[in-house]
């Protein structure tokens, strides 16, 4: 099966009909010719991102960078020197909370705004097996059960992310015209189905695997094999909705 997915086109028959079904547009061998990923997944940023000298730096150098003025630029605003600013942006020195005041009406912002990045907490959901939220979505209707794994709210990525459990059975009815914004992520667990993104079809199996863009009509085209279980998640910007 996973030779056939490799394959630009293969048959497939059920009820005696052919179904053409379209290849991965990247093979293993293709993805290493993609443009390499710049971020390291290892990667572990600065421990003293921890540290509130560097928080109030990091806000003190981004609300400049967003005025659009330089270093000397606030220095001469605030009869504070180039080099204690630079201190201060480069999280070496801690502010005193009348310098900090000072900036802040340099700035244009509350004084409060420096010690964002500090005070930030970052959210993780776990869920149990079989503890998902059974949620309504577009297809809910013809029969697809989605099982939200997880949400999280406001982030610092500024992106929503998805996770659901698909689920198809006999109830289940063939919608191929889900659209929305974002990227999407499939991965199948159980049964077999000839998936649609546009115009190709793609013979999934458990351990395959399907990532694309969402904008463009997509959905399964034919349930070849009962009970058919994925994995799909949704990722798109804040602010913009699913259609």
């Amino acid at each position: 099966m996973a030779k056939e997915m490799a394959e630009k086109r293969g048959n497939s028959k059920k009820n005696g009909k052919a179904v053409a079904v379209a290849g991965a547009p990247k093979t293993a061998a293709g993805l290493a010719r993609v443009t390499p990923l710049t971020q390291d997944p290892h990667a572990i940023r600065d421990t003293r991102e921890k540290v509130l000298e560097v928080a109030i730096g990091h806000e003190v150098r981004a609300f400049r960078k967003k005025l659009g003025i330089t270093v000397s630029d606030v220095a001469a605003a605030t009869d504070i020197s180039v080099g204690m600013l630079s201190k201060i942006e480069n999280g070496n020195t801690s502010p005193s909370l009348t310098t900090l005041q000072t900036l802040s009406r340099a700035l244009g912002v509350p004084i409060t705004s420096f010690f964002r990045r500090f005070e930030e907490e970052h959210s993780a959901v776990f869920v149990k097996a079989g503890e998902g939220v059974d949620v309504e979505r577009r297809g809910t209707r013809a029969g697809h059960q989605y099982n939200l794994l997880g949400h999280i709210g406001s982030n610092t990525a500024g992106v929503v992310v998805e996770p659901y459990l698909i689920t198809l059975t006999e109830d289940s009815d063939v919608f191929p015209t889900f659209q929305h914004s974002g990227l999407e992520f499939l991965y199948m667990l159980e049964g077999e189905v000839i998936y649609r993104h546009g115009n190709n079809l793609y013979r999934m199996t458990p351990g395959d695997s399907l990532f694309f863009d969402a904008d463009a009509p997509h959905g399964p085209e034919e349930l070849t094999l009962l009970p058919i279980r994925f994995l799909s998640i949704i990722s798109y910007p804040r602010g913009r909705g699913e259609d």
